[in-house]
């Protein structure tokens, strides 16, 4: 056994005599997150029966004497108590990220062995050998450039195979293991290129790809992360989830971009950090119960301080856009020193009018028209009716989502002409934004298809559908076997703001997750029936591609349909093409 084995050896010992305390994977923060905004290393500690204070108090003590014992007194560490146990963090150089976890969870095996009256291990052998991690790990000329790149003002990006200094057209790229010295870098060819990450429960997908449509506009080269692709103009440079750090990086790596819209996910928020504090602007489009139970983010005001991340990094005059008409944005927003640039859809929400009164910039709708004011006067942007998304003013959550890509336009230097331009030319269709309430025309009949998975994104989209005239109004259900019997009655409830004529509940074979199969379209039909739905308006389908064919079958002209899809979107899709 080496000694890198044997400190992982002695580190789970106190931890392992425990059957009421439980320790995840330490983890690296490579930027920006919801505890602070350095690098270092992370750790869950869950536990019952425990004062989170005791805890705490070990770790500030036991914490403080690993990092000085190991040199790092410039190091910090802090912590995040929640329901049923805390996070617990230090810093370190960004050179020194995999040594951080050693520290970390060399740390907590002091703070566990006097919580469980436990023999400790020999602190003095376990320094040396986390301070043996530490010199394969360190990387000298790192640490000079970042140093470097920090007395320019241009932005520095690391991960374990690469370093890049500036952003896009700004940027140089070179391998950790072959990095430049600070004086053999041209450093008047690198700078920043604006840069806005977009966060919040639901709208930040549609916000990212409508704020690069409007950089587009604008005649730049725009590129884009999300939760599908990384896109430069119109090359995609890879597909799978980018909404975590590696995609930003990979998007500011690219020489040909000059502006940068990222998708900033809930999970690379947490797991990871976010890559920059050099971002133009930030967004929170909104908070809603949506993937709570993961690394002590248990409640919706929880996750609005994960969200919130985000204002971590903005540089020093950097804008935070917020939605004034979320009640989990305004409270969070009472805990930040950014500059915020409110969003409402009411001209005389009182974040709007007091904005307005210190003469900060905000943008609302008044009467039928997008505005934004600019500290001084209202600029009238455009009527709703001429922004597509909208689907002619009924759906509102996409007027929230035009004032937000609104201000992130604003922020970064964006015209109001090209602002415009974008906002008439971006259509809620399968080519600009797949999967958001994409439109289609079938046998005389509105069918719509929207991936809204979330009690508040269904709602939303179901109020502005229902706001539509129709002869008639289908919609197809489907939902997770992981979701508890609460939670599917209260999406199929949600789901009935439509007003729907006939629900179709399709069977998802691919997700039960547990479940037999029909027991969830019989919860859909429980719920249905609970609330005035006769059986004759209840059907059943095999798979969600088999439902949207029933329904499709059915629909006559004047009518509308809604599919939520969950999966089988690609078939369903083909189903409507003409």
């Amino acid at each position: 056994m080496d000694r890198i084995e044997e400190l992982e050896t002695a580190l789970t010992i106190p931890c392992a005599q425990a059957d009421h305390i439980r320790v995840d994977d330490a983890r690296r923060l490579t930027g920006p997150g919801l505890l602070w905004d350095r690098p270092g290393a992370v750790m869950d500690i869950f536990f019952d029966d425990i004062p989170a204070n005791r805890v705490t108090e070990l770790w500030e003590h036991h914490a403080r004497r690993v990092l000085d014992a190991l040199g790092w007194r410039d190091e910090g560490l802090t912590h995040r108590v929640f329901s049923g146990g805390v996070n617990l963090a230090i810093s370190a150089p960004m050179d020194q990220l995999y040594s951080a976890i050693f520290a970390a969870q060399m740390a907590w095996h002091f703070c566990a062995a006097e919580l469980l009256d436990a023999e400790p291990g020999d602190f003095d052998r376990m320094i040396a050998d986390v301070k043996g991690v530490m010199a394969k790990e360190a990387n000298p000329p790192l640490i000079a450039l970042i140093k470097a790149a920090a007395e320019r003002g241009v932005d520095i990006l690391c991960d374990d195979d690469e370093i890049s200094i500036g952003h896009g057209i700004g940027s140089r790229t070179w391998p950790c293991d072959a990095l430049p010295a600070p004086e053999e870098v041209d450093w008047d060819a690198l700078h920043n290129v604006p840069v806005a990450f977009i966060t919040g429960t639901n709208g930040k997908t549609t916000t990212t790809r409508l704020l690069e449509a409007i950089a587009r506009a604008s005649g730049k080269v725009a590129g884009l992360t999300s939760t599908e692709f990384v896109r430069v103009g119109d090359d995609i440079l890879d597909r799978g989830d980018y909404s975590g750090p590696g995609g930003a990086r990979m998007l500011l790596r690219d020489q040909r971009l000059e502006i940068a819209c990222l998708e900033a996910a809930r999970g690379g928020i947490l797991r990871r950090g976010l890559p920059t504090k050099a971002a133009t602007a930030a967004v929170v489009t909104n908070v809603a119960n949506d993937h709570l139970g993961q690394y002590g983010v248990n409640t919706v005001p929880e996750l609005a301080q994960a969200k919130f991340a985000v204002h971590r990094t903005l540089a020093k005059d950097g804008i935070l856009a917020l939605n004034a008409d979320d009640d989990f944005v305004r409270a969070e927003a009472e805990t930040t020193q950014a500059n915020i640039w409110w969003f409402s859809l009411d001209a005389q929400n009182d974040k709007i009018s007091s904005a307005r009164a210190r003469g900060d910039c905000c943008a609302y709708l008044h009467g039928d028209s997008i505005v934004f004011f600019d500290g001084a006067e209202e600029q009238e942007v455009l009527p709703v009716g001429e922004v597509p998304l909208t689907i002619g003013g009924v759906a509102s959550y996409n007027i929230l989502n035009a004032l937000a890509a609104l201000c992130l336009a604003r922020a970064m230097g964006i015209s109001f002409e090209a602002i415009r331009t974008g906002l008439a030319s971006f259509k809620p269709d399968a080519r600009d934004n797949p999967g958001r309430c994409n439109e289609f025309a079938y046998n005389g009949a509105r069918v719509f298809v929207d991936f809204a998975h979330n009690p508040h994104s269904i709602l939303a989209v179901c109020e502005a559908l229902s706001e539509l005239p129709a002869k008639r109004r289908f919609i197809m259900l489907s939902h997770a076997g992981d979701r508890s019997d609460q939670d599917i009655n209260d999406v199929t409830t949600t789901a009935l703001n439509f007003k729907p004529d006939v629900i179709v509940a399709a069977e998802l074979e691919g997700y039960l997750r547990g479940r037999e199969l029909g027991e969830i379209p019989t919860l859909i039909e429980q719920a249905a029936a609970a609330h005035g739905f006769s059986a004759d308006q209840i059907q059943r389908a095999a798979s969600p591609s088999r439902a949207a064919t029933q329904i499709l079958e059915q629909v006559a002209p004047g009518d509308i349909a809604l599919l939520l899809m969950l999966s089988e979107r690609d078939e369903v899709l083909r189903l409507l093409e003409p």
